[in-house]
């Protein structure tokens, strides 16, 4: 669902070992691009979305409250995955990344793009999983049975990020694996036909999954394990630091959208958002359930943007390392997030 003329990043069915390889080399190219466009205020924003994945901001969306807010013209061009995300921000066809998995941000801010998070999109712990075959019969007790499975993983994303520390968690020898490279919803396709043996994913792809197999952990426990899932709305740097204010007027409709979610706005928005994310209403609902939204306050807060999330993608980069998956990452992560166009948005 990539719209023509923006980069993509696909590496095709590769086992770990090429992974590595297929990643050093997006990480070349996010490293080596040079120029970034950066839209004034009284040009056309860009901002890249997912299908698939609700959040009260597609209410906004929709409505046009953005483009009313920001006095300006707000393109939404869905996306299939984080890492192509990034790739959009440094050739300058996107300024806005809404809802970007960490470890997607962490190859690409790890390899040297200037871009920053400046805004927690959204905390879903349940909603991003891996699911096996339900015929395989293996589950957390015998998880060690998937060595030499056909795993279907969208490569750089958050869900590949929770599929290597679960592995990791139940020792599992991934160069064993026969990784394919597949976003969510092709993942769940190929699931459904019985051509992988495991898929990861996220919102409505991995209800699909769901369909045909089963999670090895939960949630919660994958939180005990220290997979924290929660996506940021991110930027080019350069973009943000140009346009401050239209930045924070942004966030700030973004934060007033979950603010009237959560104030029992579910009947009113839930059709609006349904549409916007391709999804049913009742599937809109249920894949909700799973979200959380902080409040501007919990996202200035220590657990967050005052240092959290610093910390976090710090963890993130650091196990990229180890897994062969980058070949460095920074120091420190301090730089990589902003909190103060959220700071200014708490005051408009």
């Amino acid at each position: 669902m990539l719209k023509h003329g923006l980069l993509t990043l696909k590496l095709l069915e590769i086992g770990m070992k090429k992974t590595k390889f297929g990643l050093i080399a997006a990480l070349t190219l996010f490293s080596s691009s040079a120029l970034l466009s950066t839209a004034s205020a009284s040009e056309e924003l860009t901002v890249a979305y997912f299908l698939e994945w609700p959040t009260p901001s597609q209410f906004a969306q929709t409505k046009k409250i953005y483009d009313e807010a920001l006095g300006m013209s707000v393109k939404w061009v869905a996306f299939d995955a984080g890492t192509a995300m990034s790739a959009a921000m440094a050739s300058g066809d996107v300024q806005i990344a809404f809802s970007q998995g960490i470890p997607p941000f962490v190859v690409a801010a790890s390899a040297g793009q200037d871009i920053q998070v400046v805004d927690v999109a959204v905390s879903y712990a349940d909603n991003d999983n891996c699911v096996v075959r339900e015929n395989l019969e293996i589950d957390k007790s015998n998880a060690k049975e998937l060595e030499g499975k056909q795993v279907g993983v969208p490569i750089g994303t958050a869900a590949h990020y929770g599929f290597l520390k679960q592995m990791a968690h139940f020792g599992v020898n991934t160069s064993s694996l026969k990784i394919v490279d597949m976003a969510p919803a092709d993942g769940a396709a190929a699931f459904a036909s019985g051509n992988l043996d495991m898929v990861c994913g996220w919102g409505g792809a991995l209800a699909r999954m769901k369909e045909h197999g089963n999670i090895l952990l939960t949630g919660k426990e994958k939180e005990s394990l220290g997979i924290q899932v929660f996506d940021a709305t991110t930027v080019s740097t350069q973009w943000a630091q140009e346009n401050p204010t239209v930045l924070a007027k942004f966030l700030k409709v973004t934060a007033d959208m979950n603010a009237k979610y959560a104030a029992s706005g579910a009947t009113e928005m839930l059709p609006v958002i349904a549409k916007a994310a391709g999804m049913k209403t009742d599937a809109t609902k249920d894949s909700m359930a799973g979200f959380s939204f902080p409040t501007i306050k919990e996202q200035l807060s220590a657990k967050w943007l005052g240092g959290g999330t610093q910390q976090f993608l710090k963890e993130v980069g650091d196990f990229f390392v180890e897994q062969g998956t980058i070949p460095k990452a920074r120091k420190n992560y301090d730089d990589a997030v902003d909190a103060s166009y959220l700071e200014a948005a708490s005051k408009l």
